[in-house]
């Protein structure tokens, strides 16, 4: 087993204006050979978008595209007809499949009745390559909220059978699980080839690997159920559980 750690100030940054974005992996005009993801998870990014604004019309393809939003909302459209709002405690899936466009916007104003506002909206957005090429695109969203609070980890999107109550994922060798830990309580890391944690919100203690803050991340290699305790109040984690890599 092995533990790397990487801290929230080490990422690659893109500021736009009206998007400050922080990557854990290579990206865009940022790479790094050493640097182009962790088992399957090819991007982690942790994205903050201004009112009003956002990723117009884009294209992906076969690629597994999930969004968990920390504050705010987010407004997926797509070309197959699909429209989500993005809220905190909400799963959330794209397939690419053969091709997709779609674009996400801090502007649910224009699709409901709520007012405008000026509010930015935090996410984190990650890619993981599907086992099959070529699938037809969809979407899938589910509200997890009541099963977050019971500070358990949670399956949001899963490719195993083993996790058959989350959104499913054309990739059987990847669950990507969230947790929000009460203080002084902990999970534990599934056993899994690889494991990315990703920490939302607070700080945890990770066993027998230190401390991570808002934005820490720990790659484990053959990670064996070490445990993740919320210090120093309550915290949010994404946990990433793969068993090959790409």
């Amino acid at each position: 087993m092995s533990v790397a750690i990487h801290r929230a100030s080490d990422r690659f940054a893109t500021d736009w204006g009206w998007l400050d974005s922080r990557h854990s992996f290579s990206f865009g005009h940022h790479y790094d050979p050493a640097n182009t993801g962790f088992g399957l998870l090819l991007v982690s990014n942790d994205d903050v978008v201004a009112p009003g604004t956002g990723f117009e019309t884009h294209g992906h393809r076969d690629m597994e595209i999930v969004t968990w939003v920390l504050e705010g909302s987010l407004v997926h459209q797509d070309s197959h007809g699909h429209t989500g709002v993005i809220y905190p405690g909400l799963a959330q899936r794209m397939s690419a499949g053969t091709g997709i466009l779609h674009s996400e916007k801090n502007d649910d104003w224009v699709i409901t009745n709520n007012a405008e506002h000026n509010n930015p909206v935090h996410f984190i957005q990650m890619w993981v390559l599907p086992d099959t090429a070529g699938l037809t695109p969809g979407y899938d969203q589910l509200d997890i909220s009541a099963e977050l609070d019971r500070g358990l980890l949670v399956p949001v999107v899963s490719g195993m059978p083993a996790h058959d109550s989350a959104i499913r994922i054309a990739q059987k060798d990847a669950t990507l699980f969230a947790a929000r830990i009460p203080a002084g309580g902990q999970v534990k890391v599934p056993d899994a080839a690889f494991a990315h944690v990703y920490l939302t919100r607070g700080s945890v203690e990770i066993e027998g690997s230190g401390i991570l803050d808002q934005g820490d991340a720990a790659r484990i290699t053959d990670a064996q159920g070490q445990s993740v305790r919320a210090v120093n109040g309550s915290a949010e984690v994404l946990i990433w559980q793969m068993n090959s890599r790409f």
